[in-house]
């Protein structure tokens, strides 16, 4: 039995790509629905646009991220799964990292998404921040889906989990 990693993304001519993807075609379905939605209401309630930035990232291009001091990750995350995407905001139809991205936070948690804001645990300091993440796994799930022994079934709530 596979999944979308399986099934679709360890296929894709984007797989050991160096360059960024910003396919949403390269979000699992479940993932891609709730990012659809999230700038649907962002736009629609509170009239801020927001874009896609990157969805799919291969272990090559988070190698030249860390090496370009980009990212304090050298490994790559759950990006490669097709279940975390970055979200920034369209200042003057260019992408734009500037200002706060609790909205981000808010529309990610409504949709049952964990913001790298907080990483699903707000209550809690964390040393590493980005503001611009969102993702449908648990920081717990993380693990056991690197090593290929989970990924999430369409009803899936990280923070029930």
């Amino acid at each position: 039995m596979g999944n979308f990693y399986t099934d679709t993304i360890s296929k894709d001519a984007n797989y050991n790509s160096v360059r960024r993807v910003d396919a949403l075609s390269l979000l699992e379905p479940s993932m891609r629905g709730r990012v659809q939605q999230i700038l649907a209401n962002a736009k629609k309630t509170f009239g801020v646009e927001l874009m896609v930035f990157e969805t799919y990232r291969s272990q090559a291009r988070q190698e030249q991220l860390f090496n370009q001091g980009a990212t304090q990750l050298r490994q790559v995350g759950v990006h490669h799964y097709g279940l975390a995407c970055d979200i920034v905001k369209v200042v003057d139809g260019e992408p734009s990292w500037k200002g706060d991205f609790s909205l981000l936070g808010n529309l990610a948690r409504a949709n049952d998404l964990v913001w790298g804001g907080n990483w699903g645990t707000p209550n809690l300091p964390h040393n590493f921040v980005d503001p611009v993440h969102v993702q449908w796994c648990s920081i717990n799930r993380q693990a056991s889906l690197f090593r290929g022994e989970w990924y999430p079934p369409a009803n899936y709530d990280p923070y029930k989990d």
